[in-house]
């Protein structure tokens, strides 16, 4: 039987149906000690960091509230004023679960109640023995057990392996699991717990529903109702799986594969803060990034390659291009203090760098020693050191050095051709051009100014990075050169430039190019820890190296032959792409599971410290990871892994709600059914694009301006594609300027691209149903579906049939049928009674002829169609 929602003409149902809402339930007093040493670590990772958050501020310290200290073992146990806090193995008689519960007054926290979820974590944390870590979770940065003791550089590095995601990667063996529900070690894994909890998984989804399912969750479209159809009369017993292999085969994949990325990346086109500039080029990123995805190339070297390209692949444009995942930063073109920007452009690369790759939130060590995880503040500034040397470019050359060599070959005769006209002209435009740069140079400091004046050869790194991020601001035009002469000397200027206008046609052609980031040379500047994160109130000096917490290993920093540059981001790129790495592969499996199941098995995806969420099935973590990385097994193959989760019975389970399932499991943490998931707002217009015909397949390219709402107004520009068919192209081609996000995409809660997004807010709202509604946009598709149908089906019914299938994948059952049909044929006398009063009405387009009241009541079931949960949703 399908899971579906009831057929209404209303606005749009935001909320899926069939999502009862039920008080939690808690579990049972007395649970079981475990024996199980992952799982008993996993439960005082999740205590303590529920404590560290919302205990250890009153309770811990020189001088506890009530004398007690909840931050060892003994003091918890010995209590305080009132007695012990914690009574092990007996949640029944802990005051302290008796108090966050609230049957002991008052209630603690006093800054309100936790969640349910945390009660619960601290009710299973008591039963199986309340053990304390070796080391654990501290407030106010404490570096000696003591909440505030910290001090800049003095966190242990070994307290580190009490956290999970420390600790190598272990690649534990599956349950031994006997049930025909079970198709392989990820489902075994997750009816282990299933079982443990007293639950069973809900039955697999229909077959129309699956096949939309995996279509979005691998294209970000819907199937064709022909692609429907097959699958459903497909009896092989591998139907399934050659759908899924079908749709890692095609280009689509890449394309939704990367926007998930891009959120990470920040991606974006245009500089932010108030110019908001654009940056030509920056979609040769967005290009790599999908190619990537459907050339399957392997994670590690994704990785290494936007870290690194330009060091370790110098002579392949790919990775050059990759480069501008460090370059995605937000940037003010017309900062005066250079030398904050570099520091804030350093600090941005750093952060990403360790959310992104790390799961980590490392720039909470930029000012002081990580409050809660073992990242001492000279980690931060360490890691920051590989990146010390960088410079952005925005003319990075697409072509391999032979190419390059060439071209410059061919310029230089140009050159030689055009050599006194050029002669003349520099020494007509270079008193000028002084005179014109010394007023636009007086408001910067005295440090960036010697950088200016400083002979090239003599510059230092540092310098170089001033001096390259300043000029810009510095560039004198062709037109201001000009206003600024007069008389004969102008009009000796203007001959000249007329004679080089005439000679431009013969100079070789522009190479292709692309933004990244380079060093400047092969030395990098000094980089020291900062007091409170302050770019000129330097401590000590540092030099690159690994989190202490991950590794012992040194930085092994050797300067490529190839190019000039100092080797720091490869010996980076080499330990990130390092299958011993802890952190990296952990991270990454967890992103894609969250892609297919709603929540990962962190559900702070880019948060792996102790504050983020403990892994609900952290042997499944490990699993995968070592998995993903195996030489034997994925090889690090991001296909691979898509495969391996979606041909599982876990993600075919159905989205069927089971209230004594969610009394024990209210947040569908141990997966007994399939998570509900709304679409995205690129994938509402790229499926209402596919059903109404009107979806291009180009990909590639420069970045496309559809039409906007009318009245919206952009500061950086945005010039409409001409070509309607380039317009309807993916939503992931569309540029994306910061100041200014898509209308429909931001009423759909596009990130903001300022900073990493791991996962995406889904809000309801209003003006999401309104856009939807009212706006040209959803109005032009409605007729273009409508257009649609009209050539594919004659009849009322056949009409409505065709609407089902284009917009759900299915057939409408014969209530919803009966209830289109009527809603046609009153909407059509309606409609028949404003066309006589002279109205325009909405027509089908591409279709002629034809009773016109219906044309337009077509239109209307078309849009309410789109309104409906069951297009905006993925069951």
């Amino acid at each position: 039987m399908h899971q579906r929602h009831s057929f209404r003409f209303s606005l749009l149902g935001l909320t899926a149906a069939g999502l009862p809402l039920t008080p939690a339930a808690l579990l049972a007093g007395g649970v079981p000690q475990t024996r199980d040493p992952e799982r008993t670590a996993s439960l005082v990772t999740r205590a303590h960091t529920v404590l560290a958050t919302h205990c250890f501020k009153c309770h811990g310290g020189t001088a506890p509230l009530s004398k007690l200290d909840l931050t060892t073992s003994a003091a918890a146990r010995r209590g305080g004023t009132h007695g012990p806090a914690v009574a092990p193995g007996r949640p029944q008689d802990s005051r302290l679960l008796r108090m966050v519960e609230g049957t002991l007054k008052p209630q603690m926290p006093p800054t309100g109640a936790l969640s349910d979820a945390d009660v619960a974590a601290l009710r299973e944390w008591i039963a199986a023995g309340a053990q304390w870590p070796a080391a654990a979770p501290q407030a106010n940065g404490a570096a000696d057990g003591r909440p505030g003791a910290g001090a800049p550089g003095s966190a242990r590095p070994g307290s580190a392996l009490t956290h999970w995601a420390f600790r190598p990667v272990a690649r534990p063996t599956p349950p031994a699991v006997r049930d025909p529900w079970v198709r392989g070690p990820v489902d075994a894994f997750v009816l282990t717990r299933l079982r443990a909890a007293g639950l069973r998984p809900a039955p697999e989804a229909d077959r129309s529903t699956l096949i939309r399912r995996v279509t979005f969750d691998l294209h970000g479209v819907p199937p064709t109702p022909e692609e429907v159809e097959q699958f459903v009369q497909d009896r092989s017993p591998h139907a399934y799986e050659k759908v899924v292999d079908r749709l890692l085969a095609s280009p689509r994949y890449g394309e939704r594969q990367a926007r998930h990325w891009l959120d990470l990346a920040r991606f974006a086109e245009s500089e932010g803060f108030k110019a908001d500039e654009t940056r030509p080029n920056a979609w040769r990123y967005r290009d790599y990034v999908i190619e990537s995805f459907n050339s399957d190339k392997p994670y590690n070297r994704f990785m290494m390659e936007q870290v690194a390209g330009d060091e370790l692949y110098p002579d392949q444009p790919a990775a050059l291009v990759a480069t501008g995942f460090n370059r995605h930063w937000a940037d003010e073109s017309n900062a005066r203090n250079i030398r904050l920007r570099r520091q804030e452009i350093l600090n941005d690369i750093t952060d990403t760098v360790g959310s992104v790759y790390l799961g980590l939130t490392v720039g909470c060590a930029r000012c002081h020693d990580h409050k809660y995880d073992p990242i001492p503040q000279k980690d931060y500034y360490r890691l920051q050191a590989f990146f010390a040397a960088s410079q952005p470019r925005e003319d990075i050359p697409l072509v391999s050095r032979a190419e390059l060599v060439r071209h410059r070959g061919a310029v230089a005769q140009w050159e030689a051709r055009t050599r006194d006209t050029r002669v003349a002209l520099e020494a007509l435009e270079q008193p000028v051009r002084e005179k014109l740069v010394r007023g636009k140079r007086m408001p910067f400091t005295p440090e960036v100014q010697d950088a200016i004046d400083t002979p090239p050869a003599k510059r230092t790194a540092l310098q170089w990075q001033l001096f390259l991020k300043v000029s810009p601001q510095l560039e004198v035009k062709d037109e201001d050169i000009g206003k600024a002469m007069k008389g004969e000397e102008k009009a000796r200027w203007e001959r000249l430039r007329a004679e080089m206008a005439r000679e431009a046609p013969k100079k070789p052609s522009d190479l292709p190019l692309a933004l990244g980031i380079t060093d400047v040379g092969r030395t990098a500047p000094p980089v020291h820890t900062l007091a409170v994160g302050v770019y000129d109130a330097p401590l000590e000096e540092v030099q690159p190296g690994f989190l202490s917490a991950a590794t012992t290993e040194a930085p092994q920093i050797v300067p490529p032959r190839e190019v000039e540059s100092t080797g720091r981001r490869s010996a980076l790129a080499r330990w990130l792409g390092d299958a011993r790495n802890p952190l990296t592969t952990r991270v990454i499996v967890n992103r894609i599971w969250q892609q297919h199941f709603g929540r990962g098995l962190v559900a702070s995806a880019s948060d792996f410290g102790r504050t983020g969420d403990p892994p609900t099935h952290p042997e499944l973590l490990d699993w995968l990871a070592g998995t993903f990385t195996g030489r034997e097994t994925l090889n690090w193959s991001v296909k691979g892994l898509h495969r391996l989760l979606v041909t599982t019975s876990a993600y075919r389970q159905s989205s069927r709600f089971e209230a004594t399932a969610a009394a024990k499991d209210p947040q569908n943490l141990l997966l007994w059914r399939y998570r509900r998931w709304r679409l995205e707002g690129e994938a509402i217009r790229d499926a209402a694009l596919l059903v109404s015909g009107r979806l291009s397949g180009k990909m590639g390219g420069p970045s496309i301006f559809p039409d906007l709402p009318r009245g919206v107004v952009t500061r950086g520009g945005w010039p409409v594609t001409a070509d309607p068919q380039e317009r309807d192209r993916r939503s992931v081609y569309i540029f994306v300027r910061r100041n200014m996000r898509y209308p429909l995409f931001e009423a759909f809660d596009f990130p903001d691209t300022h900073e990493p997004c791991a996962r995406r807010n889904v809000t309801n709202t209003a003006p999401q149903a309104l856009m939807l509604f009212n706006s040209e946009l959803a109005l032009g598709m409605a007729e273009s579906m409508a257009g649609r149908i009209v050539q594919d089906a004659e009849s009322p019914a056949g009409r409505v049939e065709r609407a089902y299938r284009l917009a759900f994948g299915r057939a409408p059952e014969s209530e919803e049928r009966e209830q289109a049909l009527q809603f046609l044929s009153r909407q059509s006398s309606l409609l028949r009674d404003r066309l006589g009063r002279g109205e325009k009405l909405a027509a089908p387009r591409g279709a002629s002829g034809g009773d016109p009241a219906e044309g337009a009541a077509l239109v209307d079931l078309c849009h309410a169609l789109m309104n409906a949960n069951e297009f905006l949703y993925v069951d």
